[in-house]
Order: C-alpha cells, then structure tokens, then sequence
C-alpha cells in the first residue's frame, strides 16, 4: 500500500521515515531479452539461459540497470506524492548493486525519504530504495534518487 502525501509541505514531514515496500515483481526471461534488444546489451550471462547454467550466477541474471529501471514502477507502488502540477527524475546520487536478480526471480522496492530542499516552485526529494531479491543474503541494488515536484 502507497504512502500518500497530500503537498509538498506535507512531504517535508517524512524525512527518515520508511515509506514502505512495494509488492513483488517476477523478473522475467522475456523483460531481460527487451532490455538486451533495448540496450544492445546482449552479454550471454542475461540472454542465454543455457550457457548461464555454467556461469558464475547459476543461470542467467537481469542487467543492473533493468533493476535500476524498474524504480519507476515499484516506487509508484510505494509513495504518491499528490498536489503537485509535475514531479521529474533529477537523477541519483548512488547506485551499488551488491547482489544479482536471478531470472525467475521476485524482487520488490523500499523506500525511505533522506532528504527534502524547498527550491524555486517546489522541492527536491532524496529517496533511498532497496531492491531485495526474495530470499537473498544481501540486496540487489541500493540507490539514493533525486526527484523533483513542483507545484
């Protein structure tokens, strides 16, 4: 269930506060190969289950940045920031990706607010997510994002 913000000045009240987590995802076969044809990113250990079976992963595993990719629709599962005309990715501060998403695999997204900066028209938000590979040891990225909302 989403943390729903009414405004922007409401959003100041959350800083250091986990927002949540998002519900699972199954990353799968086909999304990897979309994003290999996306990116020209073909590297037999995302497109080629067979040859992966040998690897050092055990099968194939997701791009980092797919993971990366998939923030904008965990996290929208997590906050929605209302009241605002527009909000934009800023970009990151970080990313690690400590831990790969095995293809099959279920992952999900938690989210804390780091940071929030009055600018000009609005604000700027620093968020901190997690995307966890279920079951894992460790996770699979950590990413401080930048985003934007103006009023």
């Amino acid at each position: 269930m989403a943390t729903t913000i009414g405004s922007i000045e409401e959003l100041s009240l959350h800083v250091g506060k986990h927002l949540g987590w998002s519900d699972w995802m199954t990353v799968t076969q086909e999304r990897v190969n979309l994003f290999a044809d996306a990116t020209g990113d073909h590297q037999w250990i995302h497109i080629d289950p067979e040859r992966a079976k040998d690897g050092p992963f055990g099968g194939p595993i997701a791009h980092g940045y797919l993971t990366l990719s998939l923030v904008p629709v965990l996290l929208g599962s997590v906050l929605q920031v209302q009241g605002v005309r527009m909000g934009v990715n800023y970009g990151t501060n970080k990313v690690r990706f400590p831990s790969p998403v095995h293809v099959g695999s279920d992952i999900r997204l938690g989210a804390t607010l780091a940071e929030f900066t009055e600018i000009p028209g609005g604000c700027q938000a620093a968020v901190d997510v997690t995307i966890e590979e279920r079951g894992a040891a460790k996770p699979s990225c950590v990413a401080q994002l930048v985003f934007r909302y103006y009023a």
